[in-house]
């Protein structure tokens, strides 16, 4: 018994999940419900420590600059709603 449920519940819940979307279905949806887990992990554990200001190399600050001025010029545009 898990959680107030018995086995032949469980057995019974199986049959109709398995007669309303079918075996195939259920195959692709636990296949892709495993690969997201595991995604998921990867993309935890690969995820990099937050980098402290003083170790920011210049590259990165010279591909920060584009995305300022971007943002500077097109907050000076008029837009159709200002008119």
């Amino acid at each position: 018994m898990i959680g107030g449920i018995s086995v032949t519940q469980l057995l019974i819940l199986l049959v109709i999940v398995m007669l309303v979307f079918g075996t195939k279905r259920l195959r692709n949806i636990g296949s892709d419900l495993g690969s997201a887990v595991k995604g998921f992990r990867k993309g935890i554990e690969d995820e990099p420590e937050e980098q402290e200001p003083e170790k920011i190399t210049k590259a990165e600050k010279t591909a920060e600059a584009p995305q300022k001025k971007e943002e500077k010029t097109t907050a000076s545009k008029p837009s159709d709603t200002d008119v």
